[in-house]
């Protein structure tokens, strides 16, 4: 019992200290949290209604944050409604980057849709210049360990199993998985 006070005291502290390193204004909607998250950028992040981050049974809940960043003024990323993220996330948008209903996200998952460095070798210092929208359909369940690259859609419904590196899109109905990820089967 007392564990349980001290835990929960713990978390409020480190969720108001992660609070003050958040610098982004331009927030639409909320969200509930079970554990920090920074919110960074000069660009515009949405919030659905029902969105969450972290789970209290979860790895990485008291040493880890969500980490949610507009990079640029003309960025975007866009939560839907009823979508439930486990601990350890991040997504970083110098594009677009949209999360449609119903999504379930496992722990230590990251989303980009930028290389963030162009890949030219007498550039590589400067932005990527060609940052790719990245959609993740509804009804999508996202494994564990999960990383997501520029211009990937994830179909409605589809699956990603856990450990995946999605450098493709993907249609809807499937399992997927693999690094990089392919078509494990369908679900129809």
């Amino acid at each position: 019992m007392v564990t349980g006070i001290i835990s929960d005291f713990i978390m409020t502290v480190r969720k108001i200290i992660f609070f003050f390193h958040s610098d982004n204004a331009p927030k639409i909607g909320s969200y509930n949290s079970f554990q920090p998250v920074v919110l960074r950028g000069k660009g515009q992040i949405h919030f659905g209604k029902n969105v969450s981050f972290g789970i209290i049974n979860s790895p990485f809940r008291h040493n880890t944050y969500a980490y949610i960043e507009a990079r640029n003024k003309n960025a975007t990323i866009i939560f839907g409604d009823n979508i439930h993220i486990n601990n350890s996330f991040s997504v970083v948008s110098e594009k677009k980057i949209t999360i449609n209903d119903d999504v379930l996200i496992g722990y230590n998952c990251q989303i980009s849709d930028s290389n963030f460095h162009d890949l030219d070798i007498g550039k590589r210092k400067q932005t990527d210049p060609d940052p790719k929208e990245v959609i993740i359909e509804s009804n999508v369940f996202i494994g564990n360990n999960v990383t997501i690259l520029k211009g990937v859609t994830i179909g409605r419904n589809s699956v990603i199993a856990t450990g995946s590196i999605v450098t493709k899109s993907c249609p809807e109905n499937v399992v997927i998985g693999g690094c990089p990820a392919e078509i494990i089967r369908s679900l129809v």
